[in-house]
């Protein structure tokens, strides 16, 4: 059965939304004014009837006739339907917001006519009015991002923009926002990154929002700490995404990380002789906690990390054991006691006095960014045996510590000992959970004395090691991890306050061994490297955007060796020409070979370098280079070459030229 339209201007003058009939010509002039329209305006169709003048166009907002004009002009020239939004002052005086969707087609006498729908959009603008209100004044980043395994973002809000500290893109320079927008973990540090993918999967999962505390590394290389919330959503079109909401903590996360070591610099104290700060994240060292000596003038005062340090070596450690000292904080700036990595240990032998005496140190891990380095007299001075011995290895594994040690993260307790009873005056949750205490249970025996014996008894320590523990200082405690199906292990150091027995006593716990376990299934990225032409580094197709341009270049010198090891003499030969290899030269060097440790690692390719004992290279297996594919000989790669390599740097002339007459031959 057909039905037919029988009365079509009804239709269009009460049921079409706004709808309005213009010829073009040399002005607008309306040939149908639908009642509709008429009522969303307030005007009559006498009032906007005009056969010399486009009347409607006197209601369009003032700061809206040029959108308007414009899209006129568009649509005569390009005589197609077009869209635009714009606003109409109403006969009252008061503003709507319009949507006018526009057809044109040329009539039989070859003039041009429109026909214009009109929707009021003016609930939906206030709703994004208030949408936006909400965007630009609460203090709050907002970030949508897709479900897949490389989270993609979809929408960044102007305040996270403003906490990450993205740049305005330029012309000719890399947009950072589009290479984070890809993949979301270039915003997540290394060390956060499982923690990151631990909570999206458990929101994924249970569909559940979950809030926590972060750490994100902003755009120009610092850290800045959030707190926020991840949900889950599944929007119209049926497809699943993240959103998160989250505020910056830095300062408050800063001031708490302060209070935190002070606190834990006071137990220190009481066992290590001098306590130095390193901070990574800003490169610098400064002298926190020690008795009056030479360091006291400079206490609290940040310096430069890598010089300062080798000033300290080669004015007070013993002359033959400096390049050991060297190799080691060398070692320690490349790791920055990364998490997952037993805390760096080391025994030398210092001048004092004009005396040789033995010490011990240790970098402790305070955070992401920060470390400790603690050292101590030996009280053996002159046994070497002492020096062999520093660490006490309690081999026995005591299975009833299982379970408390599996949760177990560094802690920190004190303990005020008389004779052979022992008052707590301060312990962190997990030390409680050490001794088999409770939070709750641990306040009442902070008020009263326990026998050592009866103190351990739940801890199901061994009371002689406990007993050991307090006599010489140190302890190591092995346990199986269940979990991990691996056997792990924790130290204890303990003050030796022999000569007054009722002094408190600092005990502090830390873990030697990493908890988590190395992931062998893990995918490994697409690398490739480009050296005919200017120099760039792809990860799964998208180029490194690097911060620094001479650890760019280290990274090119390292490639163009090939494989072989570079020295840190032969690396500020290339980078720095102009200068010799010195303490300076050589602090500015491990500086930048650090700053490409944590660029590749932010990438998720750490593993192509190669460090020994203070020498770099690159591991070929580990990448796919045109260098490399084009000596292989093969003859899908004789093209490669075109006459150009490592265009930046003017030291891969000698290797272009062996290139060059490679190719002539």
């Amino acid at each position: 059965m057909n039905f037919q339209l029988e009365n079509n201007t009804e239709i269009l003058d009460q049921y079409i939304s706004g709808f309005r009939q213009y010829i073009f010509g040399e002005s607008v002039l309306p040939t149908f004014i639908s009642s509709n329209f008429c009522n969303m305006v307030g005007y009559t169709k006498e009032e906007l009837e005009s056969s010399t003048a486009d009347l409607y166009a006197e209601l369009v907002y003032q700061a809206d006739r040029h959108t308007y004009e414009d899209f006129l002009n568009g649509i005569a020239q390009n005589r197609a339907s077009d869209t635009t939004e714009y606003r109409l002052v109403k006969k009252d005086g008061s503003v709507v917001f319009v949507r006018d969707t526009m057809t044109v087609k040329e009539s039989e006498d070859h003039s041009l006519v429109g026909y214009s729908v009109l929707t009021d959009i003016t609930a939906v603008k206030a709703e994004n009015e208030n949408l936006r209100f909400l965007n630009d004044t609460v203090p709050c980043g907002m970030l949508k991002y897709t479900c897949e395994k490389n989270p993609k973002i979809t929408f960044v809000n102007r305040q996270m923009l403003e906490m990450m500290r993205f740049p305005d893109s330029k012309d000719g320079e890399i947009d950072y926002l589009e290479l984070y927008k890809d993949n979301i973990y270039l915003m997540i540090p290394m060390e956060e990154r499982r923690k990151f993918s631990h909570f999206l999967n458990q929101v994924y999962t249970s569909g559940s929002p979950i809030a926590g505390e972060l750490s994100v590394l902003r755009c120009d290389g610092t850290k800045a700490h959030l707190y926020g919330w991840v949900t889950k959503v599944t929007n119209t079109d049926g497809t699943e995404e993240f959103q998160s909401v989250c505020m910056d903590v830095t300062k408050r996360y800063y001031t708490k990380r302060a209070t935190a070591t002070e606190r834990y610099l006071k137990a220190l104290s009481d066992v290590y002789e001098k306590i130095f700060e390193y901070d990574f994240a800003n490169g610098t060292v400064k002298y926190v906690s020690g008795g009056s000596d030479t360091f006291s003038r400079i206490r609290n005062l940040p310096m430069h990390m890598e010089e300062a340090t080798e000033q300290w070596i080669e004015h007070s450690v013993y002359s033959d054991d400096r390049t050991l000292m060297h190799e080691f904080f060398s070692n320690v700036f490349m790791q920055n006691t990364s998490s997952g990595i037993r805390p760096p240990q080391i025994q030398y032998r210092v001048i004092k006095n004009g005396k040789i005496q033995y010490y011990a140190g240790i970098f402790l891990k305070i955070d992401s960014g920060v470390s400790l380095f603690c050292c101590r007299k030996l009280q053996n001075d002159g046994e070497s045996e002492a020096l062999r011995n520093e660490n006490i290895s309690l081999k026995n594994r005591n299975e009833n510590i299982q379970e408390m040690i599996m949760r177990y993260t560094d802690g920190l307790a004190a303990f005020e000992i008389t004779d052979d009873c022992v008052t707590p005056l301060y312990a962190s949750d997990n030390v409680c959970e050490f001794f088999g205490f409770t939070k709750e249970e641990w306040l009442p025996l902070m008020k009263q004395s326990t026998t050592i014996r009866e103190f351990v008894s739940r801890s199901a320590v061994d009371y002689e090691k406990f007993s050991e523990l307090l006599r010489t200082g140190e302890a190591e405690f092995t346990y199986y991890d269940i979990d991990a199906d691996t056997e792990k292990r924790i130290k204890a150091i303990c003050s030796q306050k022999q000569a007054d027995i009722t002094s408190p006593r600092y005990v502090m716990l830390y873990k030697m061994d990493s908890s988590e376990q190395k992931n062998a299934n893990v995918e490994q990225p697409k690398i490739y490297i480009r050296t005919f032409g200017y120099f760039d580094i792809f990860v799964n197709d998208k180029p490194i955007a690097f911060r620094n341009k001479k650890a760019k270049e280290l990274l090119a010198l390292l490639v163009d060796r090939r494989g072989g090891y570079v020295t840190s003499e032969q690396a500020i030969g290339y980078l720095w020409e102009n200068d010799s290899a010195n303490t300076v030269t050589l602090a500015r060097y491990r500086k930048e070979a650090l700053r490409l440790k944590n660029t590749l690692e932010e990438y998720g390719i750490g593993h192509i370098i190669e460090s020994v004992d203070g020498k770099r290279r690159i591991i070929p297996e580990h990448i796919e280079c045109d260098l490399y594919n084009y000596l292989s000989g093969k003859e899908e790669f004789t093209g490669l070459f075109k006459g150009s390599y490592l265009t930046d740097y003017a030291w891969g002339e000698m290797t272009l030229g062996e290139l060059m007459n490679d190719a002539m031959n």
